[in-house]
């Protein structure tokens, strides 16, 4: 069972026991999930209860003060189990580590504890109607007055924006800065706090079950104590954090095209045409050599780019390189996959189907492959 050169009996331990945890709490319930567009909070409840969320937090918070390859293991099994429960990899890997790095002594203390229970679920709001990729202009502002932080704007496309209760915003503390990075800060908001509303939960073309939805503030009242590290910092802060979500992106991107591939391996072997399998076909047959070929590429250079990031290594421009080639090589696999089941591909019944709908989406977040491939560039120095 286990993938990795780096994975030891422990890590093949936990592999196997949350793999029996999903079959048994999450499969059986996951189409039920993707009709009601939403994964019950009873959920990530059962999650913390057996160490599944958060499991790199420090023991003193409640955590079990695992590095980031259990956090690898954990992002692959969820997306076995379907693309819709990315939102618990977003909260494990991506928004509670701002917490973790930059928050203080009672930030951690009074929010960490309650990420691993998952008493709290966690969101991280950057996105905006106007505002993608490019998150220096983002326009949401958080003007201090007092001891308070005034926060107005709009957040769209919010990954666990309706279960969230905790929301790490990128907002505009210094409007006027004459760098337009250098006014960029992070807010850590409450649900609940007065100016703070949600809006409709938004209708996508894939990933269903996950809930993602707009985030309102208006004179949102925000006390300076939620302030996440250093004041106008926020989008080194971002910077230095978008390397793990974007290698957290491609994990799963692979996950998607190996099962995609294995269906797929599975419905041709069975399905006959002109009196014999369509496994047998040439056309079938370089098809699937293709893309298996493709898998075990990106799967080799996953590898060593998880070592390298366990090793504290800088991977930015190896992630991006990534995050790119394995998300857009999904998206070709997904059409390929899709033919080769036929008409039956494109039924509701049939899983491919539905992994065709939710790949597309991994080529936008996390920066587009667009802005992977400008970072590329520079990096190599055109």
């Amino acid at each position: 069972m286990r993938r990795y050169r780096f994975e030891t009996t422990e890590h093949e331990l936990f592999r196997k026991s949350l793999r029996k945890f999903l079959e048994d709490e999450a499969v059986p319930h996951y189409e039920t999930w993707e009709r009601d567009r939403l994964i019950p909070t009873s959920f990530w409840k059962k999650l913390g209860d057996m160490g599944f969320l958060c499991p790199q937090i420090e023991e003193q918070y409640g955590g079990l003060d695992l590095d980031f390859s259990f956090g690898v293991i954990i992002g692959e099994e969820l997306e076995r189990v379907g693309g819709g429960l990315t939102g618990v990899g977003l909260h494990n890997d991506i928004v509670v580590p701002y917490i973790e790095a930059y928050g203080t002594a009672e930030q951690k203390k009074k929010w960490l504890p309650k990420c691993v229970t998952g008493d709290v679920i966690t969101a991280i709001a950057m996105t905006e109607p106007g505002t993608g990729s490019d998150l220096a202009n983002i326009k949401t502002t958080a003007i201090r007055e007092g001891d308070h932080y005034i926060v107005n704007g709009q957040k769209t496309f919010i990954t666990n924006g309706i279960n969230s209760n905790l929301v790490v915003v990128a907002v505009k503390t210094n409007p006027h800065a004459a760098r337009k990075h250098q006014g960029v800060s992070l807010l850590v908001i409450e649900e609940g706090t007065p100016g703070f509303t949600k809006g409709r939960k938004l209708d996508k073309v894939g990933m269903h079950s996950q809930d993602t939805a707009e985030l309102y503030f208006e004179d949102c009242k925000v006390p300076i104590e939620n302030l996440l590290g250093t004041e106008s910092k926020g989008f080194q802060y971002l910077m230095e954090k978008l390397q793990q979500e974007r290698l957290v992106v491609a994990i799963a991107a692979q996950i998607a095209a190996e099962d995609m591939l294995e269906m797929t391996l599975d419905y041709t072997k069975s399905r006959q045409a002109f009196g014999k399998a369509i496994s047998s076909f040439q056309n079938t047959q370089f098809k699937i050599a293709e893309m298996a070929t493709k898998i075990e590429l990106g799967k080799a250079f996953l590898e060593s780019l998880i070592e390298d990031h366990l090793a504290g290594k800088n991977v930015v421009t190896k992630v991006s390189m990534a995050k790119y080639w394995i998300t857009e090589s999904a998206r070709d696999i997904s059409v390929q996959c899709m033919q080769l089941h036929g008409g039956y591909g494109y039924m509701e019944e049939y899983k491919i189907a539905r992994r065709f709908r939710d790949i597309s989406v991994a080529s936008i977040y996390a920066g587009t492959n667009e802005v992977m491939k400008m970072i590329i560039a520079k990096n190599i120095g055109l």
